[in-house]
């Protein structure tokens, strides 16, 4: 059995090989070669259509708690091989839009198989100090996530095929990388058939709703945060009549994230995940409700705020996934972490496009103040258990 030191670090590297198939999107699509690219509602139809597919791919994962009755490190190698298949579709010769669109989904599908397993993985391995281990983890989605906006900082352009090519080449190792050098977890508990109830007995307990809710209230502020922050940062550069390098400041403010996840899981093997998860969110809801004061400030102190904002928006997200796994029935964990990222991600949808329509029809002072709701919702679940709590004492 491979040491704990190195089952983490080939957990995470092979996660961040994996989801490049997700993040390379961004840097692809607007060069694909076809004529419908110049309509901008083909672009983002292609763009969402990954995240359907993982929202759809998880929903199935969950359903038949593919990762709990069947080797983790199995599903996460064939997921990543699939994925990687799927994903080497965008090169074909005259590729059509439909090709491209059922690509981009089927390789968010596999992507289910990749991502909320990756965490399962972790959680069969480390029964004490999970926090840590996905706080390095969630780091490294984060870190990839950010990566687009720093090439286009330096103004890299780099040839469509040869990326698809190359980010298949990677997810093929990250899948080899679990499948041969990390073997099911000591702590892994076999769910030997399947039970459809897993669903609703796992919403029984009280812990594990809120984790969930909590969950689904940061995810309602995340990728909404990540996806307008360019438009923002645009903004404050034009009120102020000052050249900022956006991708740059973007990159910085996703990137400091990943310090932020893997510290988080420092302090939360001393402070408890629900602190840091709780800590984390107030923080972040409160910069929503800053937000529109932010663009008087200084250029020093505003880009301040947006690393605050950029490492506590997403330091709750591997705790949360934490007290998921921890209080989730030990035979159900794969299917609740797969369930909860499913209706996580759909969540975002929502976010996104409410965001979006806020950005043409309010002034985009405001444009972030409608995500204060997740953190506020979250806060209110946390506090809830509490209460449940104290009064079963």
């Amino acid at each position: 059995m491979p040491h704990n030191s190195q089952i983490i670090l080939f957990i995470v590297l092979a996660q961040f090989l994996g989801t490049s198939l997700w993040f390379v999107g961004n840097i692809v699509v607007p060069q694909l070669p076809f004529s419908q690219l110049n309509e901008t509602n083909s672009i983002g139809d292609i763009l969402a259509a990954v995240q359907f597919g993982f929202i759809a791919g998880t929903l199935v994962f969950a359903i038949l708690a593919f990762a709990d009755r069947y080797s983790p490190s199995k599903v996460f190698m064939l997921c990543s091989f699939l994925g990687a298949l799927s994903n080497l579709a965008l090169i074909i010769p005259e590729v059509s839009l439909n090709m491209i669109l059922i690509s981009r989904f089927t390789t968010g599908f596999f992507l289910a198989g990749i991502y909320p397993v990756g965490m399962k993985i972790a959680s069969d391995y480390f029964e004490k100090g999970l926090s840590m281990a996905l706080g390095y983890l969630v780091g490294a989605l984060v870190l990839g996530t950010a990566l687009p906006h720093f090439l286009n900082s330096l103004g890299v352009s780099i040839n469509y095929k040869s990326i698809t090519m190359l980010t298949s080449g990677l997810a093929l190792l990250g899948g080899l990388l679990i499948g041969i050098g990390v073997p099911d977890g000591p702590f892994r508990k076999v769910q030997q058939r399947l039970d459809l109830n897993a669903i609703p007995q796992l919403f029984k307990g009280a812990a594990f709703r809120s984790a969930a809710f909590g969950y689904w209230g940061h995810m309602w502020e995340l990728y909404a945060f990540w996806g307008f922050i360019p438009l923002f940062i645009t903004y404050y550069a034009n009120t102020q009549n000052v050249l900022i390098n956006v991708p740059l400041i973007a990159f910085s403010t996703l990137a400091i994230g990943a310090i932020a996840c893997a510290l988080g899981g420092h302090i939360s093997a001393k402070r408890g995940s629900e602190r840091v998860a709780r800590f984390s969110l107030i923080a972040s809801g409160l910069c929503c409700l800053l937000s529109p004061f932010s663009i008087y400030l200084p250029f020093w102190l505003f880009i301040s705020f947006l690393l605050f904002w950029g490492a506590m928006v997403v330091a709750d997200s591997p705790q949360f996934s934490t007290l998921v796994a921890s209080n989730a029935i030990a035979a159900y964990r794969g299917t609740a972490l797969t369930l909860v990222n499913c209706v996580g991600f759909a969540i975002t949808i929502i976010s996104i496009q409410l965001v979006g329509y806020f950005a043409v029809q309010l002034d985009m002072q405001y444009l972030f103040l409608v995500l204060a709701v997740g953190p506020i919702f979250g806060i209110f679940s946390l506090l809830r258990k509490r209460s449940h709590k104290n009064k079963s004492k």
